[in-house]
């Protein structure tokens, strides 16, 4: 089935980007279409991707999210895409605005609605606080204009069971979960259990490794951090001498580091959150936040510790009971195999050719909007 596959931007390679290589797995020979693209930091089947007109500008790559303004329209100036069984667009900000041939199928992998459009209190730190007046502006704009855009989707598939009711409650539209692709077959367990803990993020204000290594400063066992950030300097400043930071780390030794930690600490509110998966795929337990992605991964008192709520309390409290119970590794992968990159190529395949085969039948396109997959 030929189809088309439209993305945001191309300029790393981390979470929505594997879901695109893995789509294109899936879908052999699909047209790509993105705003801009980094060849030399994406793999080779993201190379080939149609940038759009901000790609002439300089620098676009490297300050492509200052670019967010021109997206919408960058998307429109595209003319519709044309010739394919259907369209797929994963989409956390502005490419399900991709312009679709009259009576072409339109499925939408969301990551999440525009984040900073729908919650801006919470995520206008990513502005600096001299632009966050005119950034508030725009995201009213950007909330009218992706609704109204979500109007143009045929169907919602989204990453986890919170951006579906997101989905839901944003958009008004049903949704199916199809969890990301972890993989699994190299993430696997392996070596001895160590002592200590792990942190795995980048160092910003809504991962939560400000709480994590407030939280440590309290208690006796280790922490590993993982990751850089602009609070780097900051959190190490003001860390114990339990916590230690090393920074980004390649994948070998970010495997390694999985598969003898004692338990992952992440107690940030994500969409998803593969590091979770990748960390149970290798048998380790997670200590999660009861919401975002944390339970569609966390198993609670099985597979790791769901906190009821992400205070210094809270972490410290399910470090300690991390510490002296053990959990099933083996268990914890088992339950960890439902994340993997095949079976994500399933359902996804499954879920496009049962969108082209209703969007064929009479008023096909009219009740997938209404019920989508069911």
């Amino acid at each position: 089935m030929q189809i088309a596959v439209a993305h945001e931007w191309l300029v790393r390679y981390a979470g929505s980007e594997r879901v695109v290589d893995e789509l294109l797995a899936a879908f052999p020979g699909a047209e790509l279409l993105t705003t801009m693209v980094e060849p030399a930091r994406v793999p080779p089947r993201l190379r080939s991707a149609r940038p759009s007109v901000l790609q002439r500008i300089p620098g676009a790559t490297r300050h492509h999210e200052w670019l967010l303004p021109l997206m919408p329209l960058s998307w429109r100036l595209r003319g519709p895409v044309v010739d394919v069984a259907a369209v797929v667009s994963s989409s956390h900000a502005c490419a399900k605005a991709v312009r679709v041939g009259t009576g072409i199928p339109h499925l939408c992998y969301c990551h999440t609605p525009m984040r900073y459009a729908w919650d801006f209190e919470s995520e206008q730190v990513r502005f600096p606080p001299a632009i966050r007046p005119a950034a508030r502006l725009a995201m009213s704009w950007f909330r009218h204009w992706d609704r109204r855009t979500a109007e143009n989707v045929d169907v919602f598939v989204a990453n986890s069971t919170a951006v579906k009711k997101r989905i839901e409650a944003f958009y008004g539209r049903p949704a199916t979960v199809v969890h990301p692709p972890v993989r699994t077959d190299r993430f696997t367990p392996g070596g001895q259990r160590d002592d200590f803990f792990l942190y795995v993020g980048r160092l910003v204000p809504y991962k939560r490794a400000d709480l994590v290594v407030e939280a440590f400063a309290g208690l006796d066992e280790r922490l590993l951090v993982v990751g850089e950030g602009q609070l780097g300097q900051r959190l190490q400043a003001r860390a114990s001498p339990n916590v230690s930071f090393v920074g980004e780390v390649d994948e070998d030794r970010l495997l390694e580091l999985f598969r003898t930690a004692r338990a992952l600490v992440f107690p940030a509110e994500e969409d998803f959150g593969i590091a979770m998966a990748e960390a149970q795929a290798c048998g380790t337990p997670v200590i999660g936040l009861d919401r975002g992605g944390a339970p569609d991964i966390v198993d609670d008192g099985v597979t790791g510790w769901l906190l009821p709520e992400a205070t210094v309390d809270q972490v410290q409290e399910a470090v300690r009971r991390a510490a002296r119970e053990e959990l099933d590794s083996a268990e914890i992968r088992r339950r960890a195999e439902r994340f993997s990159s095949e079976r994500f190529r399933k359902e996804m395949v499954a879920a496009v050719e049962t969108t082209v085969a209703v969007a064929r039948e009479p008023g096909g396109l009219d009740r997938l909007r209404r019920d989508g997959l069911g």
